[in-house]
């Protein structure tokens, strides 16, 4: 039996609906989880358009109702945040292997797609490495400018550095090849400098 791609992201998507926050688009407030994964699936396709099945739904549940556990119910600080994204990764894996077996799939894609989306072996696994390029792709077009606004320009260029770090030669060449506000291009070129 073959997986049932659209039914896994509408179970995928209907999840992420539920987030409270919104992102206005085209003047259109979206839930922004649900966005996330939209955005996530459509970099996807242009990265890789031959991706895998494991690999489109790990993207598109990369996010997966992160808005259930707010970073805020962690201690500020280094510690609080690392333990905060490895019980996400972890609770991003448990829904996902939920909904993939509501929707029949086999055990082996199960397991795939849960490595994945915990982003597991990064630098070793070609997909994982993947996943990540387009997390990172897709926070440089969509969210950069709203980080930058937020904190001071050391800590953007730092992050922005760190983000580059764990991109392959491909995302970078990605990177490089996108359309972004110049106040994003700008921070880029700094950190890139730096």
């Amino acid at each position: 039996m073959s997986l049932d791609l659209a039914a896994v992201f509408t179970l995928i998507d209907n999840a992420n609906r539920e987030d409270p926050a919104h992102e206005v688009v085209d003047g259109q407030a979206q839930p922004k989880e649900w966005l996330y994964g939209v955005r996530m699936s459509e970099r996807l396709a242009r990265f890789q358009p031959d991706a895998s099945v494991a690999l489109q739904v790990a993207c598109r549940a990369q996010h997966l109702a992160r808005f259930k556990t707010p970073r805020s119910d962690y201690p500020d600080g280094r510690e609080g945040y690392l333990r905060w994204r490895r019980d996400q990764a972890r609770m991003h894996a448990e829904r996902l292997e939920a909904i993939l077996r509501e929707c029949g799939a086999d055990s082996e894609l199960i397991e795939r797609c849960a490595f994945l989306v915990q982003k597991k072996r990064l630098r070793q696994d070609a997909e994982t490495q993947t996943l990540e390029d387009v997390a990172c792709l897709v926070f440089l077009e969509h969210y950069a400018l709203e980080f930058a606004g937020q904190h001071p320009e050391p800590k953007v260029i730092d992050i922005v550095q760190k983000t580059w770090g764990k991109m392959s030669a491909a995302g970078q060449a990605a990177a490089l090849a996108l359309t972004l506000p110049p106040a994003v291009t700008a921070i880029v070129q700094k950190a890139l400098a730096g």
